[in-house]
């Protein structure tokens, strides 16, 4: 039993005179057999290329274009989770979509993690492109069977006659008070596992552009969205050009490179503004794809700094944090001028009490401190 799991008051049933689809488009009944699919191809994801208006967007409201738009240009596409359609999503990301694509291409699903993600592998070998949505990190845990060890695994064990082109989302971080159960940031539980795209978009830019890249992945990709950035605003260029291939550096600096992503990114680029005044110029890498991680913009970045900090909201031990770090010190430990340091939360189940759980999670001070006492100032 998941005691955890936040329910909703009473919804509207859904469908229940619905005809059983086949993954192929067409009735099961008397469907005859799929013919064998020939082997799938190994590239890489072409980068978005998306018309926005002008203005202002939250990320919210990128990712609902983003979702839209995938919609519009694949009827191949659809969205499934708990909730996405008749309630607009947990945090009403997808609100709108069910009526104006129908309930063919926007599910709502049981609350079982395990059974829709496994169907969602399902219509993926079947030729569909699913885009799965899980309500939060936490609850993916139930799932990890089918992601780990069936489809990050299925190319290698089809020798190649296979992918699972799968798109899973799923909200993810801390300091919403909502506890140790609801607050977790497994980025790097799922960048540990072969087989898997990890993409962690921080701005309003990245949240717009990074699905449709992501859906033309032959393989699975896990999009972590943390849930303090729904609100973030920012303007959208009229083109959008995004890949999931690379890091970029969001601030320029020469006297310490500050490595970060997702919920993170913000808080590292407001201490860079922070150091900025004390007379320290840093440099802000946002990692954004975190599997396979773009160790060359990391490396270039401190070989010109000769110093580094990785802020990380997940914890300490085994953290990405580590890998950011080993990375560093494998391949470039003579450009450094001072030790390696890392800002992570505290080892501690995330507190339900406002200060505690500020206390536990990196913070701006925290980040300015660590750079100061790696630089002696």
């Amino acid at each position: 039993m998941n005691v955890g799991k936040s329910r909703k008051p009473a919804r509207p049933q859904a469908r229940q005179d619905a005809a059983p689809v086949d993954v192929r488009g067409g009735d099961l009944t008397g469907a005859r057999s799929a013919p064998r699919p020939k082997p799938a191809k190994k590239r890489q994801p072409a980068p978005a290329r998306a018309r926005t208006g002008t203005g202002p967007a939250s990320y919210r409201d990128a990712m609902r274009a983003a979702l839209q738009e995938a919609l519009q240009r694949d009827t191949r596409v659809l969205l499934m989770g708990e909730d996405v359609g008749r309630y607009g999503g947990t945090y009403a990301v997808s609100k709108g979509l069910l009526e104006e694509f129908g309930p063919e291409r926007v599910r709502d699903t049981p609350l079982s993690e395990l059974g829709f993600v496994g169907a969602a592998i399902g219509a993926a070998l079947g030729g569909l492109r699913p885009i799965v949505e899980v309500m939060t990190v936490n609850f993916s845990l139930l799932a990890l069977d089918p992601i780990v060890n069936t489809a990050a695994v299925y190319r290698h064990m089809s020798g190649g006659q296979f992918g699972v082109p799968l798109v899973i989302r799923m909200a993810t971080g801390a300091g919403r008070q909502l506890a140790a159960q609801h607050s977790h940031s497994l980025e790097g539980w799922y960048a540990h596992v072969p087989g898997i795209r990890v993409l962690a978009p921080a701005t309003v830019e990245d949240a717009r552009g990074m699905l449709w890249p992501a859906l033309q992945d032959p393989d699975p990709v896990v999009i972590f969205e943390h849930a303090q950035l729904y609100n973030l605003e920012a303007e959208l260029p009229d083109v959008i050009d995004v890949d999931i291939t690379h890091a970029r550096v969001r601030r320029p600096g020469t006297d310490v490179s500050l490595i970060s992503y997702g919920g993170s990114l913000h808080k590292t680029l407001d201490a860079a503004r922070e150091l900025d005044a004390l007379g320290i110029s840093a440099e802000v890498v946002d990692l954004r794809v975190l599997r396979p991680l773009d160790t060359g913009t990391m490396l270039a970045s401190v070989r010109k700094t000769h110093r580094a900090v990785v802020v990380d909201e997940g914890w300490r031990s085994g953290s990405l944090a580590a890998e950011v770090m080993a990375r560093i010190a494998e391949q470039a430990f003579f450009d450094l001028d001072a030790p390696l340091a890392r800002v992570c939360s505290e080892e501690v189940p995330i507190p339900y009490a406002r200060h505690m759980e500020e206390a536990a999670l990196p913070q701006v001070p925290t980040i300015v401190a660590a750079v100061r006492a790696l630089l002696n100032r």
